[in-house]
């Protein structure tokens, strides 16, 4: 390929869009995966990202924005999922399934019961192609908005998902840190509407931070890792798509997935390495 065929998708003004909006998305679900990994929450993200159909739909029949029905109907899930395992003895994990599958099904039901204009296809898998300059701004100020909380708290975040006993016994507000992490994530995913889709999103929620973890040993290393592979590998699938006629959204999480698995395989390699080097020392030193 010569150097115009190289540069050729830069010259459309949609493509310019799709990458625009993966650099912006890539940073608060990046920053947003490291604490769902540490926290496991990779289910939750899961959860919510599927649940915000149904305000999506409502949303769109009462006449107002779609970013609100999206939030409102993620917060409802989070907080539903939240008191019910702490109101019951069903484990969390099975009631964040109960709950984020009984939501997607009503919202389902409620699109195939209204005529509308919005096609269930890019709600549910992204319309990166498609992005138009009033999205660009919501995700811009909500990835910004997202992304300060989460670098300024991050401590504090960090201390909550792994010991949240401890956390509340420092006199941090425990509360207000669970709530708050949770607003994120809804907040996020409706950044990443327009760039994945509900389904796709939680490929960039958890894929990102998962990489990070095998890759590095601290977690402020963690989320600078996490923000870049996130980012490259959004910009890169963009850019791929082009080229292979395919869906932006699945291009992406297929590089996710891949560059997953070769840190993983990294991760294995180095221990096994590690543990013969520990045998072999033990070995001569008798």
């Amino acid at each position: 390929m010569d150097l115009e065929t190289l540069l050729m998708p830069f010259q459309f003004a949609f493509m310019q869009n799709a990458f625009l909006i993966s650099v912006i998305v890539s940073v608060p679900t990046a920053l947003l995966s490291c604490f769902l990994v540490m926290k496991g929450w990779a289910l939750m993200g899961d959860a919510v990202s599927h649940a915000v159909l149904p305000g999506i739909v409502l949303a769109y029949i009462a006449g107002l924005p779609l970013i609100l029905g999206a939030f409102g109907a993620g917060m409802l899930c989070a907080v539903a999922t939240g008191f019910l395992s702490g109101n019951s003895r069903v484990k969390e994990d099975t009631v964040m399934g109960v709950v984020f599958s009984g939501m997607f099904g009503l919202g389902i039901v409620l699109y195939v019961s209204v005529e509308t204009n919005a096609h269930l296809d890019h709600i549910l898998f992204g319309n990166m192609l498609g992005v138009e300059q009033d999205e660009l701004w919501t995700a811009l100020v909500i990835s910004v908005g997202v992304g300060a909380l989460l670098l300024l708290k991050w401590k504090d975040l960090l201390l909550h998902s792994f010991d949240p006993a401890q956390a509340r016994a420092s006199g941090l507000p425990v509360t207000l840190l669970h709530y708050g992490l949770l607003a994120a994530l809804s907040l996020t995913i409706v950044a990443t509407l327009s760039a994945a889709g509900l389904i796709l999103a939680i490929g960039l929620l958890i894929a990102p931070g998962a990489i990070g973890f095998l890759v590095v040993r601290t977690f402020r290393s963690m989320l600078w890792v996490s923000v870049f592979v996130c980012m490259v590998s959004m910009v890169a699938g963009t850019y791929a798509s082009f080229f292979l006629d395919s869906a932006p959204a699945p291009t992406i999480v297929l590089i996710l997935s891949a560059l997953f698995v070769i840190a993983l395989i990294r991760r294995l390699t180095l221990t096994r390495r590690r543990s013969m080097q520990r045998v072999t020392e033990a070995t001569n030193t008798r």
